[in-house]
């Protein structure tokens, strides 16, 4: 019979339709009848006029349709009263976030061993689903023969008969090994703040499959497989962003994480939104996670967590640190500055492979026999000798910067394919190990130096803005606008650079200098990874909001120069811009602009507009 999931001021009900004769009306009355049932609410009144909504696209359904003609088998429904602002259904937010969403097609083969970070950010915003190579099966069966033989002989190991942390001297009986295994993961269940996002949630579910497919954790592949069903089904668990140190892993989010897949808390799907996890789970024909010995700790003990952020924090560094050398070509040519700080030579005595990279693109993009600059042709008789250091020293800046995301990248690609549980399960030798590969240090201290490395490009793009507003420096108009004074033009989206660098430069305190004994002493070294992570994304996320205002003031300083033209590769950026602002001729709101400017940065869409230049100027040296 079909039946379909209908949330009631927050409260979710599986009605059969055949019980309600058909009709959407109907429908929503058999749900209100459940609800006061199960409230026990006297004298309930069962004709309140409400409206029925189709969770997944937000469409409203007409009451006297039929069940089976409008809505699917296992399928989600609000029923919001007419006389209520219900605060528990699906926010508008979360209606775009459902509307927005397309059932992947293709598939990635997880091994455990091969995973990429570009691979995990493309899984986390929903195109791929996966399965396990069989090669990776075979290990997770072999693993886990390994835990039910020690099982069926009573032999003490860490976490499958005995207590956790402290309590690790403390034998358990065999009746209450599965109780042990829920119990650790509802007590772990102590993280706070928001919730993370739904794509950073498919990032750590499928992140924490990849680590078990590699064999080591003992779990069986009946839970794997129940896990690969519901990040396919994109059925997500509340994840609050806030409680993990580190080490013993990310213990509280993976928690959380294996609570809604046991169906219990809060779980998300693009067909139900928020909602209880045992009717999200069930809605997609899921059945909950029946933890078996040792599970409950395999599934709560890593780093991944501080991986996936991680992974996010340099997937994202990448493309904002090569932008940034495109934005700075923009900026140098509009200050009108020398290329020749770029040249060649001066970079091949002082070989540091991103210095060498950065200067390179330079050349690629300003002024040369390939890509003539009539903006750079018009101050050749003035024989520039030398820029401010902001320009001069781009590549020696920006060129640390892209060693330092290569490293991080390094250490990441590591991390996401490394067993990071404890113990770990040796099927070749039969043995179980007890060690520390759960410790974040490495993520924490990659991250760490990636925010320091990446905020940088902030600090520098900051005092490129400064030359382009200041009139003593640009000789251009002042705060890049005419009519000044009746103007204000970008004074004021220069402050908010300043108050983005300034704010970085606090977040890129080391988190990983600082650590906090926990689960008395017995944890008394710790990695504070977690917190690592998170700021290492928001400096990213602050350098993307800078490079904005810098192309938007940098596009604005080439309308004082029309009409003179600079490159093809740098007048194509222009053209990209003005595709979604308009030049500055009068003051205008200017926060639309900023977050127009930011959207072109994260789709790397500057890049894209000059990748196919630099590439034809490399042709044509090597010709």
């Amino acid at each position: 019979m079909r039946c379909v999931s209908v949330c009631v001021r927050g409260e979710w009900f599986r009605v059969p339709c055949g019980s309600t004769s058909g009709s959407i009306q109907l429908l929503g009355s058999e749900a209100l009848r459940r609800y006061h049932q199960a409230k026990k609410v006297k004298d309930a009144d069962n004709k309140l006029e409400f409206s029925m909504l189709r969770c997944q696209g937000g469409e409203l359904l007409h009451p006297e349709d039929k069940a089976e003609d409008v809505l699917e088998d296992n399928d989600f429904v609000q029923l919001v009263f007419e006389a209520e602002n219900d605060p528990h259904g699906c926010s508008p937010l979360a209606s775009a976030v459902q509307r927005s969403y397309q059932e992947p097609t293709e598939c990635i083969s997880l091994d455990g061993n091969s995973l990429t970070t570009a691979d995990l950010v493309s899984l986390g915003q929903g195109l791929f689903k996966i399965k396990l190579t069989p090669e990776s099966e075979e290990r997770v069966k072999k693993g886990r023969e390994v835990i039910d033989a020690y099982i069926r002989e009573n032999k003490v190991v860490y976490g499958v008969n005995t207590g956790f942390g402290k309590f690790a001297q403390t034998l358990i009986p065999k009746e209450k090994l599965v109780q042990l295994q829920e119990n650790v993961v509802r007590s772990h269940c102590a993280g706070v703040g928001a919730p993370v996002s739904v794509e950073r949630t498919r990032m750590l579910l499928v992140l924490r499959i990849n680590v078990l497919a590699k064999g080591y954790s003992g779990v069986s592949m009946e839970t794997l497989d129940a896990m690969i069903k519901a990040f396919n089904a994109s059925c997500l668990s509340w994840v609050p962003e806030k409680g993990t140190v580190g080490a013993s892993g990310d213990l509280a989010p993976l928690a959380h994480l294996t609570l809604g897949l046991m169906g219990e808390g809060r779980m998300w799907s693009p067909q139900s939104g928020w909602a209880d996890a045992k009717a999200v789970l069930e809605g997609h024909g899921l059945k909950p996670i029946v933890l078996k010995p040792k599970e409950g700790l395999a599934l709560i003990n890593g780093t991944q967590l501080i991986s996936s952020l991680g992974a996010e924090a340099v997937e994202r560094a990448v493309g904002v640190a090569r932008q940034a050398d495109v934005i700075a070509a923009l900026t140098l040519e509009a200050l009108k500055g020398t290329n020749k700080a770029f040249h060649s030579a001066i970079h091949a005595v002082r070989p540091h492979p991103g210095q060498i990279e950065v200067a390179g693109r330079l050349r690629s993009l300003l002024d040369s026999k390939i890509f003539p600059s009539q903006i750079s042709e018009s101050q050749r008789s003035f024989n520039r000798v030398q820029d401010a250091y902001t320009l001069r020293c781009i590549p020696q800046v920006h060129g640390v910067v892209n060693d330092t995301i290569a490293f991080v990248h390094r250490v990441i690609s590591t991390e996401l394919n490394s067993a990071t549980d404890n113990p770990l399960v040796f099927a070749e030798t039969g043995e179980t190990i007890s060690g520390g590969n759960f410790h974040g240090e490495y993520p924490a201290k990659a991250l760490d130096y990636l925010a320091i490395g990446v905020h940088e490009l902030g600090s520098i793009s900051e005092r490129r803005i400064e030359r382009l507003v200041n009139p003593s420096l640009s000789e251009l108009p002042a705060f890049l606008v005419n009519d000044g004074g009746l103007n204000s033009g970008f004074m004021i989206a220069h402050c908010t650079a300043a108050a983005l660098v300034s704010e970085s430069k606090a977040l890129c305190h080391p988190s990983s200098v600082d650590s906090l004994s926990t689960s008395a002493a017995t944890e008394d070294h710790v990695s504070m990874g977690g917190w690592a992570a998170r700021k290492a994304l928001r400096v990213v996320e602050h350098v993307e909001q800078v490079l904005a205002i810098e192309l938007l003031a940098a596009c604005q300083a080439l309308e004082f120069l029309r009409p003179l033209k600079s490159t093809a590769p740098l007048e194509k950026v222009y053209e990209l811009l003005r595709s979604v602002v308009s030049p500055w001729d009068r003051d205008r709101v200017m926060s639309p602009d900023i977050e127009a400017a930011h959207t072109l940065i994260r789709q790397q869409k500057v890049w894209g507009a000059v990748q196919p230049y630099m590439d034809e100027y490399k042709k044509k040296l090597q010709a």
